[in-house]
């Protein structure tokens, strides 16, 4: 990774088309994530500020996040101070990862009034920072640092702004010709020029000193690969190797691996970052229930175990019912007091069985003992075999909403609460307000070539789909016994593309994402039944094709409405 002060500058020059652009609205999916809409160029662009601590960073996104039903305070205070504003400049701070966005806004009397937006990406030290730009007073700041967190700077409403300790190096673009000649000799590693220079990370300065170990070092290939970050000359790149993901705002030339370059930053940063920040914001919302699954399956595979030696116990029924037979047949031989009788076994001619007795009881009394046990394990063998049925199939139940919750979005997870809950299989959560039940929303995609498909991102989405949503002549997906989300085609004879990206994005949203060639079955909606009684989600069907495709998660983008 390289959100370094460089990504910051060509981050900066990419976001100059948002000059003069009007703040519409301002959203706060979470409590790490700003989304500004705004209107510039007759275009709407979405600005995202991301204060988390492994996925800071500041970009334009094409992606969709879900709101809350109530603005955080924060939110609110942005909105009162900017919507409506007009930006006036965005700038990037002594080429570190700093960035300043004036905003020229009017408060409720109609005067205008001076905001400044100050967005630190560093980490887990990220903060973004709104000032009264006149005074430089902070109004507030999604971290609050009082005196005893941080000794340097106090953020709080009503103090003066500071701004973040400065890192005494050089600005790499102020460096004089003079300079760089006098300094081009030290600096024979990466972290030679990192110490040196403000706004470097070790992959951009090993990336520098590789182009100029290719050429005689000089001032020239310098202030080239300066210039390169800028919104007309920079190559966006993302290289993928030994399980490692770079990215840049240039092209990665000292690295090998599989090399995937975007037309804009924000498109880099969304293939970068989206999946992994949008795993990590429905980890947080479902850890509870995550854990409640997980502990949930362990009880039912240890019931399966107990079940399982029950029922080996209960596999000598026919030993009873002989046993209690023999007994009848020989009681004319047998007397009260015997601790064992052996006789001969006529089901096998030459044979015999030692029967075990209890002296005080009759040798009648003894073989109806026998075959009151041999009733009693009968009955048993069928109850367990139910209770195994059961165990197995919420079992499987369990398994396919854990992977649910894996690949769910946040309002995903609401649903998947509420489905557990009608199913009698949690309790509850105690709440003032009375929830709304609300119509389940599969997401919507388009195939290539214009054709509308559908998935299920949990059961109660894939019941509503299939069985209501969806016409009877549509083309109904699913990966082949493998769980995963129903996925349906609203079109009534699809072309051969549009199925099969159908059945990648049947593969990506199932339990085989990380797997190639998964076997996915399609047939007609018709031939979809839910069997009585079936829990969400289950269902049966028939006269199925299949066709082997390989999850892609650049499909999953390219194809998501």
């Amino acid at each position: 990774m390289a959100f370094d002060g460089l990504f910051t500058k060509a981050i900066v020059s990419e976001l100059q088309q948002l000059k003069t652009g009007r703040i519409s609205k301002i959203h706060q999916p979470n409590s790490q994530e700003i989304i500004f809409q705004i209107r510039a160029n007759n275009k709407n662009h979405k600005l995202l500020v991301s204060l988390h601590p492994s996925f800071s960073r500041l970009q334009l996104t094409e992606e969709v996040l879900t709101n809350p039903p109530e603005p955080p305070l924060f939110c609110m205070v942005l909105r009162k101070q900017l919507e409506g504003g007009m930006i006036t400049s965005i700038e990037q701070h002594e080429n570190d990862r700093i960035v300043n966005i004036s905003v020229q806004a009017r408060n409720e009397l109609g005067d205008q009034i001076e905001r400044k937006l100050v967005i630190e990406i560093m980490g887990r030290h990220s903060n973004l920072i709104l000032l009264d730009a006149s005074r430089d007073m902070i109004i507030d700041s999604m971290k609050h640092l009082p005196p005893s967190v941080n000794s340097y700077r106090t953020v709080l409403p009503g103090q003066p702004y500071i701004p973040a300790p400065p890192q005494d190096k050089l600005d790499p673009f102020e460096v004089t010709e003079t300079e760089f000649n006098t300094l081009v000799g030290a600096l024979h590693e990466p972290k030679d020029i990192v110490k040196q220079f403000a706004g470097f990370s070790p992959l951009t300065a090993a990336e520098l000193l590789y182009r100029v170990k290719q050429n005689e070092p000089s001032f020239t290939i310098w202030r080239e690969f300066l210039n390169s970050f800028h919104v007309d000359t920079m190559k966006p790149t993302v290289v993928e190797n030994d399980k490692k993901t770079l990215f840049s705002a240039i092209e990665l030339t000292h690295t090998e691996g599989t090399t995937q370059t975007f037309s804009t930053l924000g498109d880099l940063l969304d293939k970068v970052y989206f999946a992994r920040a949008e795993r990590e914001r429905v980890k947080s919302q479902a850890i509870d229930l995550e854990r409640w699954l997980s502990n949930e399956i362990a009880k039912l595979e240890n019931k399966t175990k107990k079940l399982q030696k029950e029922e080996e116990t209960a596999q000598d029924l026919d030993t009873l019912k002989l046993y209690g037979e023999l007994l009848t047949a020989n009681s004319y031989k047998l007397h009260k007091g015997d601790k064992e009788v052996t006789v001969e076994n006529y089901y096998e001619q030459g044979t015999t069985v030692t029967i075990p007795l209890d002296p005080r009881k009759s040798p009648i009394d003894n073989a109806q003992r026998f075959f009151s046990r041999y009733a009693k394990a009968k009955t048993a063998l069928i109850r367990i075999a139910e209770q195994l049925e059961k165990t197995k199939d919420d079992i499987e139940y369990f398994e396919m909403v854990k992977q649910q919750v894996y690949q769910a979005s946040p309002i995903d997870i609401e649903e998947i609460r509420q489905e557990l809950i009608e199913l009698g299989f949690m309790r509850a959560r105690r709440s003032k307000k009375k929830a709304k039940l609300k119509k389940p929303k599969p997401e919507a995609f388009i195939s290539s070539t214009g054709i509308p498909i559908s998935v299920g991102k949990n059961n109660k989405q894939n019941d509503y789909l299939t069985f209501k949503l969806a016409a009877r002549d549509h083309i109904w997906l699913h990966t082949k016994d493998i769980p995963g989300s129903h996925v349906v085609i609203h079109d009534t004879d699809p072309d051969a593309q549009t199925i099969e990206e159908a059945a990648a994005l049947s593969a990506y949203f199932s339990k085989a994402r990380e797997s190639s060639s998964v076997p996915v079955d399609y047939t007609g909606i018709r031939h979809v039944k839910k069997p009585s009684g079936a829990k969400p989600g289950f269902v049966i069907y028939f006269e199925q094709k299949t066709v082997f495709v390989t999850p892609d998660e650049d499909l999953v983008r390219k194809l998501r409405k």
